[in-house]
């Protein structure tokens, strides 16, 4: 029915975990609410006692008082019954109340929990995982196990107590009826573990398909994705994409509703059942001279029949529930076991940035993005930059020089030698105080959907409005954030659409402005500029500079004529080092690069060509 559906689709991987491990560990969960458990505990027990006494005394009121039309008898009891029956309702909503509020103290802390170990992921683990798939775990994986979490404790120990109770009180009713209802059970329990086993397959199955359309959607409803499809016009390919995953999906989506309804459907008919076999037999033992089975005490037992198969349903359903969900708890903990393989080392330490004087060195640094190839990405670096020079990153694309600046705030490790700030290695250096070290600007600015003022902040949370404003200043952004209708308090648009290229840069460098780091780095910061608003910053960026340790990965010849050391780099290796006039007397790589791409520029006649960064 749905093509590229279940049936068309690669079986889902195994479990990584076994349940008993993924029990456990979600059982832990619930240790630091004990409290809150205890609480419930109370409610459920007075909701089980409160249920099983009415179904008692209707045997009262329709043998002792309608069967012997004594009114007061009848009257007293179904009070009482109805009074019973509003106080289990009471104490419905007693552990209804705290069984959710237990649940979402658990989900906070389980959400709370995998976003931040995302945060603390490597830059490599998000280079190489599909966005879609990430926020699937982060929110509709964890939607799934809600329930799980929210009510399944509550309601198995309040199931367990209804059965408990309801089988004593039928035992001591009559044991012959009883076995009769017991009887149904087993084939309730063994269609219950087929249910569940099946379910967790098709779970975990529609859960992948989940995140293969959200990654799609993600990439194709972002405004870079539709810029493609527009400007392609391509729409064609798009919906086909699309209408093949979310038909996958569909059928993946028919099967998990097409497990519940035969579950509860061989439910329906066993509780319709049982009564009459009960009723049958009863028959038969009364046809046999047993004066023993009454009409009220046969309306009584079959009240508690019902009354017993409904918590095994809800039991078995439960079961079938807590199966299916271990796929999504596996998902979930494979994120949370994932080793964030960049932290802080034990004998890590803070390095306050007014400390900091911004040497910056490496030795025998060798680099590779990829652990299963042996070609380095990086290789043999070895060079020091004095505190306050202005380093320049000369090369053709692909030469490294990105590469070399993201081991600088450790986006990523070095595998052999050492980078270091102030002659301390900074794996040795908090995470959080290395950040406030390092600023960077990007030739890709990126911009959270928020205001422009919120978007400078996260630099510095606590700066003031003055701030925001001589920052911007000092960018030459100030007087177009002020002619917007809402000024500072004006949306940027999804990654900052709403401003051009040139205008996201200069933003991005009044961020970094407002951060203060001693080290600075920028890739080709000024890239998306045109000559004029370049020059308009340049005077600007010269201050945010001064005094910092500056890597600049060099786009215009301006750049590298004001560097103190340029280090020009290819196939991932430092292959020249000096200053421009000395570089240039060598006529090795630089000469040729200098003539090829920056000539143009110092005799001013056209615009040169990006050196891109890898």
């Amino acid at each position: 029915m749905f093509a590229g559906g279940p049936d068309k689709d690669k079986a889902p991987e195994p479990l990584r975990l076994s349940q008993k491990e993924i029990f456990r560990r979600v059982a832990a969960m619930f240790k630091p609410h004990i409290g809150v458990i205890m609480v419930t505990l109370f409610w459920v027990t007075i909701g089980v006692v409160s249920g099983i006494l009415p179904p008692l005394w209707t045997q009262i009121i329709i043998d002792d008082g309608i069967g012997k039309a004594d009114l007061g008898v009848t009257a007293f009891w179904s009070v009482a019954a109805i009074l019973m029956t509003l106080v289990g309702a009471g104490a419905t909503l007693g552990y209804g109340y705290y069984s959710v509020v237990m649940g979402q103290r658990i989900m906070l802390k389980l959400r709370a929990d995998l976003f931040q170990h995302l945060q603390r992921m490597p830059l490599k683990f998000f280079t190489r995982t599909r966005t879609g798939d990430i926020q699937t775990r982060l929110i509709s994986d964890i939607q799934g196990v809600q329930t799980v979490l929210g009510s399944t404790l509550v309601d198995l120990i309040s199931n367990i107590g209804i059965i408990i109770s309801c089988l004593i009180a039928m035992f001591i009713m009559d044991w012959r009826l009883t076995l009769l209802s017991l009887a149904m059970v087993p084939l309730m329990m063994v269609f219950g573990q087929y249910i569940g086993t099946f379910s967790q397959k098709v779970t975990k199955g529609a859960q992948q398909k989940t995140g293969d359309l959200n990654s799609m959607m993600q990439e194709t409803l972002s405004v870079s994705g539709i810029l493609l499809t527009k400007t392609t016009g391509r729409l064609d390919i798009l919906e086909g994409r699309f209408d093949e995953e979310n038909k996958a999906l569909a059928g993946w989506q028919v099967k998990l509703q097409l497990i519940q309804y035969l579950f509860f459907g061989l439910i329906r008919i066993i509780t319709a059942v049982a009564p009459a076999l009960v009723f049958l037999l009863a028959g038969w033992l009364m046809s046999q001279g047993d004066t023993t089975i009454t009409a009220g005490k046969l309306v009584a037992f079959t009240g508690l029949q019902t009354r017993l198969f409904f918590p095994i349903t809800a039991t078995i359903g439960t079961w079938v529930q807590v199966v299916s969900s271990y796929a999504l708890f596996d998902r979930l903990f494979e994120y949370l076991d994932m080793d964030p393989e960049i932290g802080d080392r034990p004998n890590a330490h803070k390095m306050p940035v007014d400390q900091v004087k911004g040497a910056v060195s490496m030795k025998g640094v060798n680099f590779r993005y990829d652990d299963e190839t042996e070609d380095w990405t990086l290789a043999d670096l070895n060079f020091e930059a004095a505190p306050g020079q202005l380093v320049a990153l000369v090369g053709p694309s692909g030469a490294g020089k990105t590469s070399l600046t993201y081991l600088i705030p450790r986006l990523y490790d070095a595998m052999e030698g050492q980078v270091m700030i102030d002659g301390e290695d900074v794996r040795n250096i908090e995470l959080e105080s290395l950040q406030r070290i390092v600023g960077a600007v990007t030739q890709e600015t990126y911009l959270l959907h928020a205001t422009v003022a919120e978007n400078l902040r996260i630099a510095r949370p606590n700066a003031t409005q003055e701030e925001l404003e001589r920052a911007c200043r000092l960018a030459a952004i100030h007087d177009h954030i002020a002619s917007l209708e809402k000024g500072y308090d004006t949306m940027v648009g999804e990654r900052g659409y709403k401003l051009s290229g040139g205008e996201k840069q200069r933003l991005a460098i009044a961020r970094a402005i407002l951060k203060n780091p001693k080290i600075l780095i920028l890739d080709e910061a000024t890239s998306a500029l045109d000559t004029a608003s370049e020059r308009v910053i340049q005077g600007s960026l010269n201050s945010l500079m001064e005094g910092r340790t500056t890597f600049a990965i060099a786009h215009r010849l301006s750049t590298i004529l004001d560097a103190d050391l340029i280090l020009v780099m290819e196939d991932g290796r430092i292959v020249e080092r000096g200053g421009h006039a000395e570089l240039l007397a060598k006529n090795g790589l630089y000469a040729r690069l200098y003539n090829e791409q920056f000539r143009s520029q110092e005799a001013g006649r056209v615009e040169s060509p990006t050196l891109a960064a890898e």
